[in-house]
């Protein structure tokens, strides 16, 4: 049906124009052309025209005046598709995508065969993963336009991803009889390959590599050709020429593990010796190759391993390889082959040093230069500090300073073994000494930041990172358009430690809003890949974007922000206190006047930082006003910190950041932790089962999820018992725990907890703090301390950070009035590990005991 309001050929080229520039992007000149036709009284409310100029103003960052423009071009013309499409973009600028689709569906009852419409209508469903939409619509795309490739591309992905194999094959071989392919067409290989992986999918094995056989001259893409074939042949039990195959790979690539790794299942070697010797044939040919050296180093055993080891040890230490230690890493799993490893290189030390040979007493052995006794050291002092040796550690790498004083891969690994040893101020100085040997290196600037983040230097972390970061804006502005998250999870973390809650919550709010960013740029993916014929690479970029959330960046920030929002809850932040970082009640007169004059002299800091980003934005104001008109998405809402500290539920707001975690990363056990305190804070019985439930699959004896495990039990007792339930959720309660618990006591569970896991120092210490919360009398607080203060060398997991939380624990009162005792276990610890300033006896009573980022007096 034709809009009511049609233009006379004057004003109708008019619109023409301003279409055109609008395509164009020469939005000033379509205003102008608008402006002819809009001052004409007859036509000043002519709707088409005006949505037109709504869309160009909204182009122009006008996005008040664009919405007003285009809603009264519509009220105007309710019957005009070009305005209800308009309105459609207006929104989808806006990524509101339900109603843009809504928009664009009501364009489509004006005009149903317009393929502009349908184009944007089918990218929208693509996005929003509505793949019944998306098929149906891209269904109309190719009746319309049965000649263009995308058309049938687009209708055959629609069945891919809906798992519609069959019909997505028929569709793309319907397309391919109708091709010719030129000779090297790559994208004509591409739409092969696509069909190929089709097949595969949908477990046609055999037709697969029939396909690949049959096609095999008109694919490009030689390399992966051979990857598919081998895969197949594996899969199809045709292990003689899968074994052809990653032989060739391997003769045209010798350092890919994969190709190794597919070596072996086709050959299937029954003995140690028959899989070494797959090794040396390739290495008697790339004598060169590292990967046929290494990957031996992973399952001989004996006599035959430590000759590997030494001959591959000697060579790195040789050449001088720095991350020999990360190659090795894997072997150390198994506790042998870490002594054969250590008393080799404790032999070259001795060796190395009086005679400048590896061995000796060997004949053949030649000199070697000094450097090489250089990384031998270099090595011991990782390999100690691996096996929690920190004095060792620390011994071979002052040895190797004092031997070349001026290596900064020296000081960065010393850096790294005080921060293994809980003395993050010292590792700061080290890896700042470092940096300041060769400024110019990036990653050692960024390691350096890293470190002072960890020690809560915020400021200097910014600074350091500020020599690599665009001139003209501040460190955290640029790092954060870069969308540089280990720096901004490292701040969140930092501020939370600091208890600075809004500014951590920021860091947080902008991790998840790249996220959401990256899962926006994949709207021009959708026309690119159909055009290009990147079939596979789009599906997996699909598929990718379907989990983004469950990266541990995001795992990170979302963890922080529950964490904060929960304290908040806990804890609400007034008008008052909403800057303090400690409790005033805590803190004597003197302290209290030091504290303000700090946080005065900050606030003044702060104020000066202000006015000079304030002079660069102004400078960089034109940059950013031309940025903002070119800006796809909404303008996003300022991230206030105050304002952000000051949330009004902040349960909802933990709960933002906890549904993709359930969503996506439901096999990491923090997941159901995090889920379960929300909850338990709402009050919620049944999700709180559910999570505990969830926890249980994940890993039933967890710690933490322990102490929730057996909370659970007695508050549904206690609530029962109360008569406060509904009758309906008692049921339900019944029936779950019945599976979960049995019909053991709080007691009886505690204890088994404690026989399956009696040598771990954490669980020691769970269970140590459910055994004084069920019955807190003198007995049992008394062998609940026993048992949670423990540190011997027959348990697991003594390590600072374990024994860190075990004193918080102490600390925050979890096991009762225990002064003394807690005295007694810092000693412990301390002689342990002396490097812990948590673990640093105080002088007097007025000094406070740190732990975690919070203090007990």
């Amino acid at each position: 049906m034709p809009s009511k309001n049609t233009l006379p050929p004057k004003e109708n080229a008019l619109f023409k124009r301003i279409l055109k520039c609008y395509e164009q992007k020469q939005y000033r000149n379509g205003l102008k052309f608008s402006k002819q036709i809009l001052t004409n009284p007859k036509f000043s409310e002519h709707g088409e025209t005006l949505a037109m100029k709504g869309l160009t103003l909204n182009c122009l960052g006008r996005k008040e005046e664009a919405y007003d423009y285009v809603r009264r071009g519509l009220r105007n013309d309710l019957q005009s598709h070009v305005c209800w499409h308009v309105y459609g973009l207006l929104q989808r600028s806006d990524r509101k995508y339900d109603e843009a689709i809504k928009c664009y569906r009501n364009a489509l009852r004006w005009d149903k065969d317009n393929l502009q419409i349908l184009r944007d209508l089918s990218l929208l469903q693509i996005q929003m993963r509505d793949l019944e939409g998306y098929k149906e619509t891209r269904y109309q795309l190719l009746a319309l336009r049965p000649g263009q490739r995308a058309s049938w591309i687009g209708y055959a992905m629609a069945f891919h991803l809906l798992k519609e194999f069959d019909m997505a094959l028929k569709i793309v071989e319907a397309f391919r009889n109708t091709q010719t392919p030129k000779t090297m067409d790559y994208e004509h290989g591409e739409l092969l390959l696509y069909q190929n992986l089709l097949l595969r999918e949908s477990g046609k094995m055999q037709e697969a590599l029939d396909h690949l056989e049959k096609f095999d001259s008109q694919i490009v893409d030689r390399l992966t050709v051979s990857e598919t074939r081998g895969e197949i042949y594996l899969k199809l039990g045709r292990y003689k020429d899968a074994a052809v195959i990653y032989t060739d790979l391997i003769n045209r690539n010798p350092e890919n593990w994969d190709y190794f790794k597919g070596l072996e299942s086709a050959t299937k070697p029954e003995t140690e010796e028959i899989r070494w010797k797959l090794y040396t044939d390739v290495e008697s040919r790339f004598p060169r190759a590292s990967a046929p050296k290494r990957i031996p180093l992973n399952f001989t055993t004996g006599d035959l391993f430590r000759c590997l080891v030494d001959k591959y040890l000697r060579n790195g230490f040789h050449k001088g390889v720095p991350p020999l230690f990360i190659t090795l890493k894997t072997v150390y799993q198994d506790k042998s082959k870490i002594a054969v490893i250590q008393e080799l290189c404790l032999g070259y030390v001795e060796s190395l040093r009086d005679n400048a040979l590896f061995n000796a007493a060997d004949e053949n052995c030649e000199k070697e230069p000094p450097t090489a006794l250089l990384w031998v050291y270099y090595y011991l002092a990782q390999h100690y500090d691996y096996i929690g040796n920190a004095q060792q550690a620390l011994h071979y790498i002052d040895t190797a300073i004092q031997h070349t004083p001026l290596l900064i891969e020296l000081y960065v690994l010393k850096a790294k073994l005080y921060k293994h040893a809980g003395d993050i101020e010292e590792a700061v100085r080290l890896i700042d000494e470092g940096q300041s040997l060769d400024t110019a290196d990036r990653y050692i600037n960024s390691k350096c930041a890293k470190y002072m983040l960890r020690a809560n230097m915020i400021q200097e972390a910014a600074d350091m990172c500020s020599k690599f970061t665009r001139e003209g804006v501040s460190a955290t502005d640029n790092l954060n358009e870069m969308q540089c998250m280990w720096f901004q999870t490292e701040c969140a973390a930092a501020y939370q430690r600091l208890g600075k809650w809004g500014e951590a919550l920021k860091k947080c709010h902008e991790v998840d809003r790249h996220f959401t960013e990256i899962i926006e740029d994949q709207f021009d993916f959708h026309t690119y890949c159909m055009r290009k014929m990147t079939l596979r690479a789009y599906v997996g970029l699909l598929r990718l974007e379907d989990v983004l959330r469950r990266h541990p960046f995001y795992f990170k920030a979302a963890k922080i922000a529950i964490e904060i929002y929960l304290h908040l809850h806990d804890h609400p932040l007034s008008d008052n206190d909403a800057d303090k970082l400690f409790d005033a009640d805590n803190l004597t007169p003197s302290e209290m006047k030091k504290l303000k004059n700090k946080q005065r002299k900050q606030q003044k800091k702060l104020e000066k930082e202000k006015e000079k980003q304030k002079e660069l934005e102004k400078k960089d104001h034109t940059n950013k006003k031309q940025q903002d008109q070119d800006q796809d998405g909404p303008k996003e809402e300022e991230l206030v910190p105050e304002k952000l500290a000051k949330a009004e539920n902040p349960l909802d707001q933990a709960i933002k950041f906890l549904k993709p975690l359930q969503l996506l990363a439901p096999e990491r056990i923090k997941t159901h932790i995090c889920a379960y305190e929300i909850y338990s804070r709402k009050d919620k019985l049944l999700l709180m089962l559910q999570s505990l439930k969830r926890g249980c699959q994940v890993d039933r004896d967890n710690p933490q999820l322990h102490i929730y495990y057996l909370r659970f039990h007695i508050l549904v007792k206690q609530r029962k018992s109360a008569g406060t339930l509904p009758e309906s959720v008692i049921k339900v309660l019944d029936i779950e725990m019945e599976k979960l618990y049995g019909n053991k006591d709080s007691t009886t569970l505690n204890d088994e907890f404690l026989s399956r896991n009696q040598n771990s120092v954490l669980h020691r210490a769970s269970a140590a703090r459910m055994m004084y919360e069920l019955n807190p009398d003198p007995n049992s607080q008394a062998k609940a301390l026993q048992l949670a203060t423990a540190v011997n060398s027959d348990l697991s997991g003594v390590s600072p950070k374990n024994c860190r939380d075990v004193l918080e624990f102490m600390c925050r009162g979890d096991l009762g009035k225990c002064e003394a005792e807690t005295l007694s276990y810092q000693e412990q610890c301390h002689k342990l590990f002396p490097h812990v300033p948590s673990f640093h006896i105080p002088s007097s009573q007025s000094e406070q005991i740190v732990t975690n980022g919070n203090m007990w007096s």
